[in-house]
């Protein structure tokens, strides 16, 4: 992938529309490039901050690239990590969820008026991480042979960003504490078969990310906890139901306990969790 030349709008100077304007951004590594950019204006005091205006977005959101090709799940293909081709599907599963994963923190922090200045601190600070994650794993695919984009892909996470676009509370129950929280469970067994393979530098990207992934989903905690209290509602059932209402998905073990408590799981959802019930009756 070739690095693009930057020009960043000096038009824009608040923080949220500044977002937006990232959100639609169709070039990955320009997007990456754009959006540790953005958290480095911010961190300097650059860019100010509305969290009373509605945005409403002018271009299709999010903004990609025209590969890789979005197919269902059940269509992507299982690679031997014994070769260097799946070895590098494998690379390329990971960039492409770190991809979404910019595309959901920047979609988070634009789209939801009405919030605390902390939250959208918070997920600048998750989109830059993630903008970080993906360009790490694109610069080693590269190494491979291989760009982002040689292979498939699925749009599972953002289907749920659309599906819970009208309620921040669904937002964050059911995407950073859900389907990014599989992200804790499924990254060390990753880590070790890229190890097993002798890929150790994509065992070390992948401690990077396990390490800022459960800072990310503990983020999500603490604000789905937030709007629970605001709205008195109770935290466990309430995330049974909404599980329901949106059909998420099952989540099946095995479960990295330790990282998931690290991000702020409490014990009645852990359990309910292991016991694979509903979390509204543990």
């Amino acid at each position: 992938m070739n690095t693009p030349h930057l020009t960043v709008s000096t038009e824009i100077t608040e923080l949220r529309a500044f977002a937006l304007r990232w959100a639609g951004e169709t070039d990955p590594a320009c997007k990456a490039q754009g959006v540790m950019a953005m958290a480095a204006s911010w961190s300097g005091g650059v860019l100010s901050l509305n969290t009373q205006q509605q945005l409403s977005a002018r271009m299709p959101i999010p903004g990609r690239p025209a590969a890789p090709e979005l197919i269902s799940p059940k269509f992507v293909k299982h690679r031997s990590m014994l070769t260097v081709e799946g070895r590098a599907a494998m690379i390329h599963a990971l960039t492409h969820i770190e991809f979404n994963a910019i595309n959901l923190a920047l979609d988070a922090l634009w789209r939801f008026a009405g919030m605390p200045h902390a939250y959208y601190a918070d997920w600048l600070q998750v989109a830059a991480e993630e903008a970080l994650h993906f360009s790490l794993l694109a610069a080693h695919l590269q190494t491979l042979g291989y760009q982002y984009g040689d292979f498939p892909a699925h749009n599972s996470m953002w289907e749920m960003a659309d599906k819970t676009c009208g309620d921040i509370l669904a937002r964050m129950a059911l995407v950073p504490r859900t389907l990014e929280a599989r992200g804790l469970d499924a990254t060390p067994m990753t880590r070790a078969k890229l190890a097993q393979a002798g890929d150790q530098p994509a065992a070390e990207i992948l401690d990077i990310i396990l390490r800022d992934e459960i800072g990310h989903v503990a983020i999500g905690n603490h604000w789905y906890k937030v709007l629970c209290d605001e709205r008195s509602l109770d935290p466990v059932a309430t995330y049974a139901t909404l599980t329901v209402q949106y059909k998420a998905p099952v989540l099946r073990g095995p479960f990295n306990l330790s990282a998931r408590r690290a991000a702020g799981f409490s014990e009645a959802e852990l359990t309910a969790l292991v016991n694979g019930i509903p979390a509204a009756t543990a």
